[in-house]
């Protein structure tokens, strides 16, 4: 046989597929969840191996970008547990984040090896009682816990002194910029593709910010729609848990697993009304900007300070109630208010880290929800993003 024959039909084998199995090569940076389950059906990819990978970047970038506390050190057993269930087509292993790696802000507990210290070292070797609310819904999706975020002590909302577990987080994109709120390291991760998701926390901005800085999408749910059980509290009144991803498919995906009522948590009871039943994923369209009505947020209407000592409040029902009272007269008379007269679908503002608290504060107050998705990059080359938000329960227009 001469050479050109011989070279003709490699090139007809290839062209037929015949050595697609030895050929193709799955990248896994910047896999999303969608080509992650791929790769698993088409076994190009086990959950093992993926962990592996992300331990393998962990061990490389962290010790410059400080994005991990802890890892979860279950983790390759956990991956192998998944695949075996996905061999055996396990009740549950088709579900989208079965197998999938996932980080955790480190204000959220866990009942196993990992620490759940909020930054700070007087909460570390600490027990928790049991899984947060939101980790248990996950472990029944299948996720893997691959470990804990860094974050600022306390969420920044203790003192002003602080003896911190995690160390100065950096912005993977400029080094020198701040990674912005205090579920950075949950930002950082994803950004830097030390894993696909996680999980942050929002009282005022902490999702929104870092998700924004990092060119990542953010979700602020409704206050109530995922469980603050076993969440390391600031604000029961703003306090919510939300995922942070690369895509808004992603991060739905995440919604979808982390939504529903918990009876350790009674914000959820009120929220339930606004879960969404066949899920979130159905709103995942294209076109979905079309047609719609959105308002710009062009000044700052009102700011929010900082408790100056949570202890101050103490038998102080009635400036308590007061205060309550006025920051619902802002929601009613503020974006509630605008929303209804002008007819919007959605407000709709810039968000970087000079007008950080614009938006993220107005949302707070009400418990209202936001996303945030990448939008470009400054001058210098810090990303930033577009903020979208709503009335409560407007999850499903916003996305």
């Amino acid at each position: 046989m001469s050479t050109n024959s011989l070279l003709s039909i490699l090139v007809c084998l290839l062209l037929y597929g015949f050595f697609t199995k030895i050929t193709t090569a799955f990248s896994i940076k910047e896999a999303t969840t969608d080509d992650l389950q791929l790769a698993f059906q088409q076994k190009h990819l086990t959950s093992r191996q993926l962990v592996q990978f992300y331990l393998k970047e962990i061990r490389r970038l962290n010790p410059l970008l400080r994005g991990f506390i802890e890892v979860n050190p279950d983790s390759l057993y956990l991956a192998h547990k998944a695949d075996q269930e996905r061999k055996a087509n396990a009740q549950g292993s088709l579900h989208t984040l079965h197998g999938i790696p996932i980080l955790l802000r480190d204000n959220i507990a866990t009942k196993d090896k990992l620490n759940t210290t909020t930054g700070s070292f007087a909460l570390l070797g600490s027990v928790v009682p049991r899984d947060a609310g939101v980790v248990v819904r996950l472990r029944k999706a299948g996720a893997i816990i691959l470990g804990k975020a860094s974050m600022s002590e306390w969420a920044a909302f203790r003192s002003t002194f602080y003896l911190v577990v995690s160390v100065e987080e950096k912005n993977p994109y400029v080094l020198s910029a701040g990674p912005c709120g205090s579920s950075s390291g949950s930002g950082i991760s994803v950004a830097a593709n030390m894993v696909a998701v996680s999980l942050g926390t929002e009282t005022d901005g902490y999702i929104l910010c870092p998700s924004s800085v990092n060119s990542i999408v953010g979700i602020k749910p409704t206050v109530g729609l995922t469980s603050r059980s076993g969440v390391v509290p600031i604000s029961p009144r703003q306090d919510t848990v939300g995922p942070m991803c690369r895509t808004v498919r992603d991060a739905v995906y995440v919604l979808d697993a982390i939504v529903g009522f918990d009876h350790y948590d009674d914000a959820t009871r009120a929220a339930v009304k606004f879960i969404s039943e066949a899920g979130y994923k159905q709103f995942l369209k294209p076109n979905g900007l079309k047609g719609k009505r959105l308002g710009m947020e062009k000044t700052k209407e009102y700011g929010q300070d900082l408790f100056e000592a949570a202890e101050s409040l103490k038998g102080a029902d009635k400036l308590l109630k007061l205060v309550v009272a006025n920051l619902n007269k802002l929601s009613r008379n503020g974006l509630e208010e605008l929303v209804r007269k002008h007819k919007l679908d959605a407000l709709v503002t810039p968000y970087d880290l000079r007008r950080s608290s614009d938006i993220s504060t107005l949302l707070a107050i009400g418990g209202y929800p936001g996303i945030t998705v990448p939008a470009g990059y400054d001058n210098v080359g810090v990303p930033f993003g577009i903020c979208f938000g709503g009335l409560k329960g407007i999850e499903p227009k916003l996305i």
